[in-house]
């Protein structure tokens, strides 16, 4: 490999190394006398290493047609709740798939679960989805 001090067209700030057949230019580095940030200063705090796990475990239970569809019937739902009976004619799957569903979002801590007789009635968890849509749009509020 051979190293030459001048650039293209005799500029001295550059080196040119030949390498086989390919010439990498090694541009100079420009330092700057400001200390200024390159950016604004961070406004709130970013999120933990604890949040962020929380929070990609439920954006990722929320990650499938299905299981957006319950969260969605269930915050419509008369009473903010609904049993597995209800939900599965108006979405279109077996008992087994929509329990399923419904148990990843628990599992995810997006909804609560009360057993009444051998029914299981769900509902959405609000501040599970608000600490969601605090991430997603920061300094906006409703």
């Amino acid at each position: 490999m051979a190293q030459t001090s001048t650039g293209v067209n005799g500029d001295s700030d550059r080196s040119l190394l030949h390498h086989g057949r390919v010439t990498v230019v090694q541009l100079p580095v420009i330092q700057s006398s400001s200390s200024a940030a390159c950016c604004e200063p961070l406004t709130q705090a970013p999120l933990t290493a604890e949040q962020a796990v929380t929070l990609s475990h439920r954006m990722k239970a929320l990650a499938d047609p299905a299981r957006l569809r319950l969260v969605s019937m269930l915050a419509a739902s008369p009473g903010g709740e609904a049993c597995v009976c209800d939900l599965t004619e108006p979405l279109g799957l077996s008992q087994p798939t929509v329990s399923h569903h419904l148990k990843v979002l628990h599992d995810a801590g997006l909804l609560t679960r009360e057993k009444r007789s051998t029914w299981a009635y769900y509902a959405v968890v609000p501040e599970a989805l608000a600490a969601i849509a605090e991430v997603l749009t920061p300094g906006v509020r409703a």
